[in-house]
């Protein structure tokens, strides 16, 4: 028990895959209403509106799938490899020649 949380046992930890998970829903909302309000106002700015609606729905995304690995239990690169190893014997494949 120690050892995972770093030996400091009496820490609160918090669940802050749920910041990520509310920051993403905010981020696509804020996309799809900018999305479909359309371009409104001078026309040589629609190409930096148009930047700002794709930079919203690229965050989104990028906040999504880190909610979901912290969600998922998944903290450090050591762990992704783990459940790719897993999934990787699961299916029935050799294991690779860099894996240990």
């Amino acid at each position: 028990m120690e050892a995972e949380s770093g030996g400091d046992t009496d820490k609160t930890r918090i669940a802050t895959h749920w910041y990520w998970a509310i920051a993403s829903v905010t981020q696509f909302g804020w996309a799809v209403s900018s999305y479909r309000k359309g371009y409104s106002g001078d026309h040589r700015l629609m190409p930096v509106k148009a930047f700002g609606v794709a930079s919203l729905f690229l965050g989104a995304s990028a906040t999504a799938s880190v909610a979901f690995l912290k969600a998922s239990g998944i903290h450090k690169v050591e762990d992704l490899m783990g459940v790719g190893a897993s999934i990787r014997s699961g299916l029935g494949i050799r294991r690779r020649t860099g894996d240990k």
